[in-house]
């Protein structure tokens, strides 16, 4: 990995140096898979896809200047996939009043081998201090509501609880995403 692809990089003590680099759809498409194909990240909606399939999702995210893919490194290991989105260009949009200054966000933590604890709050930390800088004020997240261990996730580490709504699906010649349950939770700056 070079310096250049580094976007952005923050040492925690006790926790290490994170790291975050763009999502390359060639480099990182068999990680991701493995990732998304599990069990564990069934609400990340990609479950049944291939190898290929992941390399064209995320080749497509990269073709956008409004929705960004990036892979989180702990210590030189890759812990999570993160995504950020403009919400005005987002399905989302028709479920709240997007605000400027507003960012949205997904975030699913890779598999661990033996969990640590603090381990998602400290990322979290990172995370979110990443998707402030460049003057935003708000995140956005809407995570399945059914996935009671996100939302409490994002409660413990300062988002507060907003609505329950239905994110419409979107049918479009390159992408398909499902209508969708989700909860709306906010960090503000």
């Amino acid at each position: 990995m070079t310096t250049a692809e580094c976007v952005y990089e923050q040492t925690v003590d006790g926790f290490g140096t994170v790291r975050i680099v763009r999502v390359d759809p060639d480099r990182d498409a068999e990680l991701l898979h493995g990732w998304v194909s599990e069990d564990r990240a069934r609400f990340w909606g990609m479950r049944e896809t291939t190898v290929d399939d992941v390399r064209e999702i995320y080749a497509h995210l990269d073709s956008l200047t409004t929705h960004h893919g990036y892979l989180v490194h702990r210590d030189g290991e890759p812990v999570a996939l993160f995504q950020t989105y403009e919400p005005e260009a987002d399905r989302v949009s028709e479920c709240y009043e997007a605000r400027p200054g507003d960012i949205g966000v997904h975030l699913l933590i890779a598999p661990a081998d033996t969990p640590r604890r603090g381990f998602s709050s400290h990322l979290l930390g990172v995370l979110t201090r990443f998707a402030l800088s460049g003057g935003r004020d708000r995140i956005v997240a809407e995570p399945d509501a059914a996935n009671d261990k996100a939302i409490a996730l994002l409660v413990r580490n300062g988002f507060e609880p907003g609505p329950e709504v239905v994110l419409p699906e979107v049918v479009l010649p390159e992408v398909h995403i499902a209508e969708k349950r989700a909860r709306l939770l906010f960090f503000t700056r």
